[in-house]
């Protein structure tokens, strides 16, 4: 009798280990869409009949080349009128400026000039000088839409797209653009990374993609920004990377398998997933000290397979239950078995 009394005294045994800190590490494998370093849809800035073309899709080609021809004969008259105007103002303003000087020469002899006469003749001159600079800037100004005629590349790429053939109109707001023109030669890849793992370390600030064209061969890209903002509808943070594409193999608008291994900056808690007990109301450990039952409650951080991230108030050297479940009260007595 005594035997038995002693035995429900101390209470059945269970198996337990000791809590210990540990770097927890993730390795996962998240969806990417690859993008262009740069993309410019690029439009006529005058109205006008396309006379040559000189590219097609596909094509590459290098800063400030000409791509396109337009023929505006209405632009070329008005140019040639504006430029007429300013050269009759600018004979003009040399006839006032010769006229004056010659008066303002002869005014330095007392009597031969009237003062009224060399003031009207600077008046004059000062007219047709504020003439002459309008027709000029006229001139100058008209001069710049008559350089929109050759529509030029904005920087060097590639063609992905032509919308004109030769004899097109162009020029209206609301048409598609002439060309798109792609910079390929670095690829930016956006990733949506979810929100667990968005305070996390990206090992060595990297991630491998590989795509559904080229799945053989892998592919590194380094992470440069991030949005700083977690999207509300999907709960994960845009990250974007850069791969150098020098080659050509990587095309933008593909979609990419994108490995990325994830590490905590500060030592945390992983223990068995087992340990973790779970109910409609809350998620814990049981922890043992002097032979007694205490649940904590915990928060869970990285699933490591058979080992899982865990937060709460606990410390390192903590005795835990190893198979958690709510069957085992709190403030019981048990026998820990390492």
């Amino acid at each position: 009798m005594a035997t038995n009394e002693k035995k429900e005294e101390k209470g059945d045994s269970v198996k337990v280990f000791l809590l210990a800190t540990d770097s927890a590490k993730k390795m996962i494998s998240l969806p990417g869409e690859l993008l262009p370093e740069e993309n410019a849809q690029i439009r006529s800035k005058a109205q006008g009949y396309i006379r040559k073309l000189n590219v097609d899709i596909g094509t590459k080609v290098t800063k400030g080349q000409i791509l396109a021809l337009i023929d505006a004969p209405e632009i070329q008259s008005h140019l040639q009128e504006l430029n007429a105007k300013m050269k009759a103002a600018q004979s003009r303003y040399l006839s006032s400026k010769d006229y004056f000087d010659r008066l303002y020469t002869a005014s330095k002899a007392d009597g031969v000039i009237a003062p009224s006469e060399l003031e009207k003749a600077k008046d004059q001159l000062m007219a047709d000088s504020s003439e002459y600079n309008a027709a000029l800037f006229a001139a100058s100004s008209y001069q710049q839409v008559g350089n929109y005629l050759a529509v030029v590349a904005p920087y060097g790429g590639i063609i992905t797209r032509r919308n004109i053939v030769v004899g097109s109109f162009v020029g209206d707001p609301n048409e598609k653009p002439l060309f798109e023109l792609e910079n390929n030669s670095i690829i930016r890849l956006q990733v949506a990374v979810p929100e667990i793992y968005t305070s996390a370390v990206l090992l060595n600030n990297t991630g491998e993609l590989t795509t559904r064209a080229l799945p053989d061969k892998k592919f590194q890209a380094n992470l440069v920004r991030k949005a700083g903002s977690i999207n509300s509808d999907t709960r994960s943070e845009v990250w974007e990377f850069e791969v150098p594409n020098l080659t050509g193999e990587l095309k933008a608008g593909s979609y990419a398998d994108v490995r990325l291994q994830f590490i905590r900056a500060r030592p945390s808690f992983a223990v068995p997933a087992s340990a973790i007990a779970s109910t409609l109301e809350r998620k814990f450990v049981i922890i043992i000290a002097d032979y007694t039952t205490k649940w904590v409650d915990v928060r869970t951080g990285f699933n490591m397979g058979d080992r899982q991230e865990i937060f709460g108030d606990l410390h390192e050297g903590d005795t835990l239950v190893l198979k958690g479940n709510e069957e085992l009260k709190q403030g019981i007595k048990v026998i820990p078995k390492f």
